[in-house]
């Protein structure tokens, strides 16, 4: 019966939300930004023909570095190190926020 059933307004209506009830939206927008960033700099190695190895070599780090920063799910790079990998590409980091 259709006049039994309970609406709710706002269900499905805001991800955001329910991801900050739950205490999980800093690290959901960590993670969905940090694919971003993965994607972008993988794509710009491609690109450039630069392999992980050659990465390693002109940002003067370990292999563990460059994988972690090539890794869509691990949120934890520091900005110096996008930083570095944006220089060994000879590309500029921009940061933006927005409202």
């Amino acid at each position: 019966d259709m006049t039994k059933r309970k609406t709710h307004p706002r269900i499905g209506s805001d991800f955001e939300d329910f991801l900050r009830d739950e205490g999980r939206l800093e690290e959901a927008t960590a993670v969905a930004i940090k694919r971003v960033l993965a994607w972008e700099i993988q794509r710009a190695m491609d690109c450039a023909g630069v392999s992980q190895a050659e990465m390693v070599r002109r940002m003067k780090t370990s292999r563990a570095v460059v994988r972690r920063l090539l890794d869509d799910n691990d949120p934890s790079v520091t900005l110096a190190t996008i930083s570095r990998a944006a220089l060994a590409l000879g590309k500029q980091v921009r940061l933006k926020l927005a409202a």
